[in-house]
């Protein structure tokens, strides 16, 4: 959960009110981003974490829709 905390502040910082982020405790680890609806990228698909590219893939998706 760390991790995604970690992001989660990451996210937050960069673009403020305009995303709404929710971290949700499981036994399962399930890591999902999502973006109007469209699935950006999930752990539960992948079977791991974002690395650091996929993390940056993520952040500059985001920023080309807000």
């Amino acid at each position: 959960m760390a991790r995604a905390a970690g992001l989660a502040d990451a996210v937050s910082s960069k673009f403020g009110n305009k995303v709404d982020i929710e971290l949700v405790p499981s036994s399962g680890g399930v890591f999902e981003v999502s973006l109007d609806g469209k699935l950006l990228y999930s752990k539960q698909k992948t079977g791991r974490f974002p690395d650091q590219k996929e993390i940056d893939g993520i952040m500059s998706a985001m920023e080309n829709i807000s």
